[in-house]
C-alpha cells in the first residue's frame, strides 16, 4: 500500500507527522521522501545511507554542421528550450524537460541527447529496533529547477509489497503532483488558519482531479479557528487525526525528535490512523471490484 503525506503548504508538520507514522509501523516499511528540493525526513529517521545513485535528464546537443536551421526544434518545443538565432542554435538546458522531441523530429539528423545530472538518490535504513524501514530520498542539485525528474527516480525504488510512505513536498504544483500520483491514499497535513484552509482547498482540488483517495490531519487543532473543521464536514472530508499543539512536541522537533520518540503514548495513536486508512483502501478496492 502506498501512502503519500502532503500538505497545501509548508510548515504544517507534513515530515514530523510522516516519520511518525513510519516509525509507529517499524516493519515492511519504505519510507520515500520525495520533497527533493529540502528533504529533511532523514534529520528525524537518521538513515544509515549505504548507496547513491545521479540522477540524469536527456538534454539537446547539435551538430551545426549537420543544420540547415530550419527551426522545427524550436517549434515543437513547449517549453522555449532551444532556439534558432542568426543561423545560431541556442539551447537552454535549464528549461528542457527532456522529452526528446526535437532529437525525434529534426529532418537533419543534428540534435542528439546527452545527459545531464540534475540531482542523485540516496539509499540507506533506518537503525533501531526491528530495523524495518527501508529509506530513499532525492536531492536537486543546487541551481537546479526540475524537481519531477529526481522525485521519478526516487519513485522507481518503490516495493509495492511493502508499506510504502511518501513524503511529498509542500504546495500543489508539478512535484507535488508527480510525488502523489499513484498512491492508494493521501493525507493532507494543514493547520487551523486562513491560510491554511486557503491551501487545504487547492490541495483537495488536486487530489480529487487525480482521483486519490484522502482525509485530514488537523495540526496545531486548539490553536486558529475552527473553520478547517467545518470546511471538511460540509464536503465529507474525513479527519483522521488532530493534534493539540505541545510545546514539548515543538522542543523534540526543534532537536530532530520525532513525535512517537518523545511521547510513545502517540504510537497507539499512529498505528490506529494506518489501520483506519488501510480499512478505506480495502473498502475502496471491493467498491471497484
Amino acid at each position: 500500500m502506498i501512502i503519500s503525506i502532503a500538505s497545501g503548504k509548508g510548515g504544517t508538520g507534513k515530515t514530523i507527522i510522516s516519520t511518525s507514522l513510519a516509525l509507529s509501523l517499524d516493519n515492511n516499511v519504505q519510507f520515500l521522501d520525495c520533497d527533493v528540493e529540502e528533504p529533511n525526513a532523514h534529520i528525524f529517521l537518521k538513515p544509515e545511507l549505504a548507496e547513491s545513485h545521479p540522477v540524469y535528464i536527456p538534454v539537446p546537443e547539435v551538430d551545426e554542421s549537420k543544420c540547415n536551421y530550419c527551426g522545427k526544434c524550436q517549434e515543437i518545443c513547449a517549453y522555449n528550450a532551444i532556439a534558432v538565432v542568426n543561423k545560431k542554435v541556442l539551447v537552454f538546458p535549464e528549461l528542457c524537460h527532456g522529452c526528446g522531441g526535437c532529437t525525434l523530429l529534426c529532418p537533419e539528423k543534428a540534435i542528439r541527447e546527452i545527459n545531464k545530472p540534475v540531482g542523485v538518490v540516496e539509499k540507506g535504513r533506518v537503525p533501531g529496533a526491528g530495523s524495518g524501514i527501508e529509506f530513499i530520498h532525492g536531492k536537486l542539485n543546487v541551481g537546479e529547477v526540475m524537481a519531477p525528474p529526481v522525485i521519478r527516480a526516487v519513485k522507481e525504488c518503490i516495493v509495492k509489497e511493502k508499506i510504502v510512505i511518501i513524503d511529498a513536498p509542500p504546495g500543489t504544483s508539478c512535484p507535488v503532483i508527480e510525488a502523489v500520483k499513484g498512491s492508494d491514499f493521501s493525507i493532507l497535513v494543514t493547520e487551523p488558519t486562513p491560510f491554511g484552509l486557503n491551501d487545504l482547498v487547492l490541495a483537495v482540488e488536486v487530489l480529487r482531479i487525480l482521483r486519490i483517495p484522502f482525509g485530514v490531519i488537523i495540526n496545531r487543532s486548539d490553536m486558529g479557528d475552527g473553520e478547517v473543521s467545518k470546511y471538511c464536514k460540509k464536503e465529507d472530508i474525513p479527519v483522521l487525526m488532530s493534534l493539540p499543539f505541545s510545546r514539548k512536541i515543538a522542543e523534540s522537533y526543534s532537536r530532530g525528535i520525532s513525535i512517537v520518540e518523545s511521547q510513545p503514548e502517540y504510537k497507539a495513536e499512529f498505528r490506529k490512523l494506518f489501520n483506519e486508512i488501510s480499512v478505506r483502501v480495502a473498502d475502496i478496492k471491493r467498491i471497484k471490484k
